[in-house]
């Protein structure tokens, strides 16, 4: 069987991890990846996990400032598929490695940009470090409140990085895919801006809506700073000092944990009966200071075992993500790979991004030194080349003709679909009578993202009616992609070889919480989980300093508060990523060589994806740096600064040519000071440098340093607007195109999220949010059922279709 990507050629021009990432996955999957480096290597492979994302890849040293460097560039861009660059637009074309020119020399090829702000506007020649796009888009306004200081919070996890990487792959795809339609390449465009976007449920729209229904929609901005956590996204601390974070968002699931923490007398009082959203403030108080302290009779792992037991309680451990690489299921899912490298030693890091059983990936452990391939050669075939033919095929969007069936509730799996039918795929969401569990948060606002770009049929699965129209639909369409835990879709009689039956070419995306087998495979799993257990929120909140260990109860609801704050909604669009890209693949193999399979993804490691900057270990890796107490940053040259009136910048300077610009703007103050004269100086003296800044930054505010400094150094301001204000205002957004205006059943016209990823010649689309059931008499109708079946159908409460 063929490599999902066998005889593809793709051309890295990028630096750093975002195209890094995005071309090792490629390579894991089957592509020939020829890695084009300045001479000396890229500067990123100085990050500790530069080694893991360089793997499968082969290196040539070209010094593109020169003619010599751009004819070898032009020689090997002509037989290339694909070229991934990085960086600004200007610096691109300045070295003659932008898309315009190097499409011009092959119209087949593939050419996909990951930049820092988009291509065009007034943001488009920032430094595109994720520091400076997160603080500049609002996100570490996210964090304000985390801790008792005013200002903005460092965000910790590289989430810009981990959606512009994964976008990148999706876009390749679905242009390659596109190509093999028209004959003809594209441009593909994503930015560390757009990787933004995911996180933001549904600030830009209730932003809108308080506009338009100010009477309905009343939102308090800063009542999330002081919020305590549900009762089932709990974190709490056991005897051993360890803390827990609780998932059980699901009713059955919550109840589970109160039986296992031998806490049902509470059923005895009349405050305790049914959901727990709805107990009287005073009975959840109450209750919340029972389980803080019942948690602290037993060990974390007494009571992780007592957990695992029941099956039903959804919760893990705060740890670091080296501890991570030693979970049982990571490494039972192949989520952690072994491997002997040359230079490196015995290593450990992330598998592939998803596991396609008939056509798996194979990563390489060879790690390229700098130029090694002096005199490369491409391997395969190849697939494109200017005496490719061009096909009379014209398509208006990338997965045209493609159907997706999607079963899945919440947010990873939905959004995922969304990204799918963003991409101009057919969605067809089936969800239950009563509706995905989303629809129930800020009166609907909260489905608009997940359900975006869909059709909708609410079908009742367990009734054999509900079950035959599901088959129907099914038997039609390319992908079928559910979150169930392993065993309900058989009983509903949707598992993969039931499936198959019906449909033998489908592509089958199992996405789980834990994987499709393996000693925690029956587990639940919701988004605080694997953030608590993958590293990311033990780092956001501040590492070791901030697992407090008490029994009073005033310090234990704090922690838990600040521990919630850090554990934030990311583990589920960092899933929805990883899902997206193994359905492309899935989809890749079927179009290309025939090939329906059986996909299987996970929440933990989509998140290992996110935590990829020390999801890996090798002897002399340096540790993975923690933010300092206050949460500022990771040292004097990349964190946050509080500037005159009360304004916060973030500053990212982190190469000679920045400081010697930062320096030339402060003055003589820096200039002349010789503990800073070189890099390592300035790592030796960083506390002194810090303060120095900080009396430095004090003396304009953030909107000065940013018109200073920003196109020299990375220094915005990061506290003018939350990612919701931000996308509501900018008018960068709207020039790119990062914002969409669609149309609602129930609330009219309002503006969305763009597309993560653009391509210029079947460009993607933007959808509206759906009603639950909104299609369900459409698509009945398409399926075979009259007008009479439909409405016995209806007054059974087989389907339904929720009123406007």
């Amino acid at each position: 069987m063929p490599s999902v990507l066998e005889d593809v050629r793709v051309l890295d021009l990028s630096s750093g991890p975002a195209g890094g990432i995005a071309t090792m996955v490629l390579a894991d999957f089957g592509a020939d990846v020829l890695k084009v480096e300045r001479p000396g290597g890229d500067p990123f492979r100085r990050l500790a996990a530069a080694p893991m994302w360089l793997r499968g890849k082969r290196s040539v040293e070209l010094d593109l400032a020169t003619d010599a460097g751009r004819r070898s560039l032009e020689d090997l861009v002509a037989s290339a598929d694909v070229v991934v660059a990085s960086g600004r637009p200007a610096s691109l074309e300045r070295l003659g490695a932008d898309a315009a020119t190097l499409t011009a020399l092959n119209p087949a090829l593939v050419y996909c940009l990951v930049s820092g702000f988009g291509p065009r506007g007034p943001l488009a020649n920032y430094k595109g470090y994720e520091g400076v796009v997160a603080a500049k888009a609002g996100r570490m306004m996210t964090f304000a409140g985390q801790l008792p200081r005013e200002g903005p919070a460092y965000a910790y996890v590289q989430v810009g990085t981990h959606v512009a990487s994964q976008s990148a792959v999706h876009g390749i795809l679905a242009a390659l895919l596109a190509r093999a339609e028209t004959g003809r390449g594209q441009v593909v465009e994503t930015s560390l801006l757009q990787g933004m976007m995911p996180y933001d449920l549904s600030q830009l729209l209730v932003r809108q809506l308080m506009r338009k229904f100010p009477d309905r929609f009343v939102v308090d901005p800063n009542a999330q700073f002081s919020r305590m956590p549900t009762l089932q996204y709990h974190p709490v601390l056991a005897k051993d000092g360890q803390w827990i974070q609780l998932g059980n968002l699901v009713e059955h699931l919550y109840h589970s944990f109160i039986q296992v923490a031998e806490l049902f007398d509470i059923y005895a009082d009349e405050r305790y009966q049914g959901n727990p959203n709805q107990y009287t403030e005073e009975a959840r108080e109450e209750l919340r200071d029972r389980i803080l302290l019942r948690m602290r009779e037993r060990t974390s792992d007494e009571w992780m075992a007592a957990f695992i037991e029941n099956g039903n309680v959804a919760s893990e451990k705060f740890q670091d993500t080296q501890a991570a690489l030693e979970h049982p299921q990571l490494i039972h899912n192949g989520n952690v790979i072994e491997v002997e490298t040359r230079d490196f030693g015995h290593m450990k890091q992330i598998g592939p991004a998803a596991k396609l059983l008939e056509t798996p990936a194979a990563p390489s452990a060879e790690i390229p030194r700098p130029g090694e391939h002096a005199d490369p050669a491409w391997s395969g075939a190849g697939t494109a080349g200017p005496a490719r033919a061009e096909h009379d095929t014209l398509l208006k969007r990338p997965l045209e003709g493609v159907t997706v069936v999607e079963l899945a509730t919440i947010i990873a799996t939905p959004y995922a679909c969304s990204l799918l039918g963003d991409l101009g795929a057919r969605v067809i969401k089936i969800e239950t009578i009563a509706g995905d569990q989303m629809r129930g948060m800020l009166e609907g606002a909260g489905a608009a993202k997940t359900t975006a770009t869909k059709e909708g049929i609410s079908i009742d699965l367990k009734d054999p009616r509900g079950q035959e129209i599901a088959k129907r639909i099914v038997a039609k369409a390319d992908l079928l992609i559910h979150n169930y835990r392993p065993g309900v879709p058989e009983r509903l009689g949707i598992g993969y070889e039931q499936v198959k039956e019906l449909n033998p070419g489908i592509v089958y995306v199992s996405a789980t919480g834990y994987g499709s087998d393996g000693p925690y495979a029956h587990r639940p799993n919701a988004h605080p989980i694997p953030g608590a257990a993958l590293g990311g929120a033990y780092m956001q909140a501040g590492g070791e300093a901030a697992m407090t260990v008490s029994d009073d109860v005033e310090v234990l609801r704090e922690t838990a508060r600040r521990l919630m704050r850090a554990n934030e909604v990311n583990p589920d669009p960092n899933t929805s990523m990883v899902i997206a890209t193994g359905a492309m693949l899935g989809l890749f193999a079927k179009r290309m060589h025939g090939v329906g399979q059986h996909v299987q993804m996970n929440m933990m490691g989509a998140n290992a994806y996110a935590n990829l900057d020390d999801f890996v270990s090798y002897e002399g890796k340096a540790p993975r740096p923690t933010a300092d107490p206050e949460l500022h940053g990771l040292g004097a040259l990349y964190r946050l600064y509080q500037a005159a009136g009360e304004t916060w910048v973030f500053l990212a300077c982190l190469t000679d040519r920045e400081w010697e610009a930062l320096a030339k703007a402060m003055g003589p103050v820096l200039a002349a000071d010789a503990r800073f004269a070189t890099a390592e100086a300035r790592r030796e003296h960083d506390a002194e440098l810090a303060t120095l800044l900080a009396s430095c930054f004090a003396a304009r505010d953030a909107d000065e340093w940013e018109s200073m400094l920003a196109e020299d150094v990375g220094c915005v301001r990061a506290d003018a607007a939350t990612v919701g204000e931000f996308f509501d205002t900018s008018d960068h957004v709207l020039e790119n195109g990062f914002i969409a205006e669609v149309e609602h059943l129930r609330w009219g016209a309002y503006w969305r999220h763009g597309p993560l990823v653009q391509l210029s010649a079947t460009p993607s689309r933007a959808g509206a949010g759906i009603l639950a059931g909104q299609h369900t008499r459409q698509l009945l109708r398409e399926f075979g059922y009259s007008p009479e079946e439909t409405e016995v159908l209806f007054a059974d409460r087989v389907v339904a279709s929720e009123p406007v």
